[in-house]
């Protein structure tokens, strides 16, 4: 396959082609309980919703109060394309934002947001309850206050079947240790980019709950406490997602520009790798067979978190061609046209 002659056409396919980061769909809704549809109850529900984006986009618990949102806060409608309320129960307040508008009222704020490729989230979450002890899995009733969660704060969660053997592993000790191991055999069925371990138990009415989160070389960790399991859920998520966001935002102009060479291209690369690469401004450089070389703004750091999220190799760095200085002109000879300056080598280099 010519991979330059093709470009355009993949640009045509890019929505209909598999990335290895999940790409988070409904970032842009988000769903508020409320206690019937008065006007004051929906403005509460309304500012609430806004909060939630704010924070889902930036990772950021400190974002909605952030002066330069505030004409936003004061007048939400100007960035929300619909609205509308579900009976449930609960009763919920549905908000739909306009992506393009909310982003350019977010980045005039001088806020770094996440895009919505984001790593996908395998949980291993055991409750102990005065009922008993319980591995929650993929399609019990006990999945529904998880999914609920990690839709609520922007992370793509995946659950296991929580079968026998599932449940073997996935033992009080597991979740709580500091070690993956006894948890990676059990995941790699589930081909998630990152591993959630969590033990929430029910004591005295409240829970409560220990996570454990690993993301390639990343380890986070956190305690968290809720009135009912809803809660519990939604504080884990929350943690989790301000612990995540960091390692993938982009702020325009702020964490310098990279030029980022990525070899092995194909049609279905090259839909994955915009997706990545759309939250850094990504622009194309140039196309050299299934070499193609791109400039985005932020860091190395940034860049190497979100591209191991399509399970892209580092390259080392390639050697830069020495500079010849000027030779002086000598007189009577012939004059010596100077070669063009060699272009600067890719900063970061990866692969297929």
């Amino acid at each position: 396959m010519r991979f330059c002659k093709l470009l355009f056409v993949g640009c045509l396919s890019l929505i209909s082609l598999a990335s290895h980061a999940e790409n988070l769909k409904g970032l842009y809704q988000v769903r508020e309980p409320v206690n019937g549809q008065a006007p004051e109850e929906r403005d509460r529900a309304t500012q609430a919703a806004l909060d939630t984006l704010i924070l889902r986009l930036t990772g950021d618990p400190k974002a909605p109060q952030n002066p330069g949102l505030a004409a936003i806060r004061k007048d939400p409608q100007q960035i929300i394309s619909q609205f509308g309320f579900d009976a449930g129960p609960p009763e919920v307040l549905k908000v739909d934002f306009d992506p393009s508008t909310t982003e350019q009222a977010l980045r005039r704020a001088g806020l770094s947001l996440w895009g919505a490729s984001r790593p996908s989230i395998l949980s291993w979450w055991l409750n102990d309850s005065t009922e008993g002890s319980s591995l929650v899995g993929d399609g019990q009733a006990a999945a529904a206050p998880l999914r609920t969660a990690a839709q609520h704060r922007g992370l793509p969660l995946r659950l296991p079947l929580a079968d026998l053997s599932e449940q073997l592993v996935a033992t009080a000790p597991a979740l709580e240790g500091t070690d993956p191991a006894p948890l990676r055999g059990a995941s790699e069925r589930y081909n998630a980019d990152a591993l959630l371990a969590v033990h929430a138990r029910e004591e005295g009415g409240q829970w409560q709950a220990k996570w454990h989160l690993w993301l390639g070389d990343q380890k986070e960790a956190g305690s968290v406490q809720g009135a009912d399991q809803a809660a519990v859920a939604d504080a884990v998520m929350l943690a989790v997602a301000e612990r995540l966001a960091p390692r993938f935002v982009a702020k325009p102009g702020a964490s310098g520009q990279q030029t980022l060479e990525v070899q092995g291209m194909n049609l279905e690369h090259y839909a994955a790798l915009l997706r990545l690469l759309e939250p850094f401004g990504v622009r194309l450089q140039s196309v050299d067979g299934d070499r193609i070389v791109y400039r985005v703004n932020g860091s190395a750091d940034q860049m190497r978190a979100q591209l191991s999220l399509a399970k892209l190799q580092e390259l080392p760095a390639e050697a830069q061609a020495p500079v010849v200085a000027p030779q002086p002109a000598v007189a009577g000879a012939a004059p010596v046209t100077a070669p063009a300056p060699t272009p600067a080598a890719p900063s970061l280099r990866f692969r297929w």
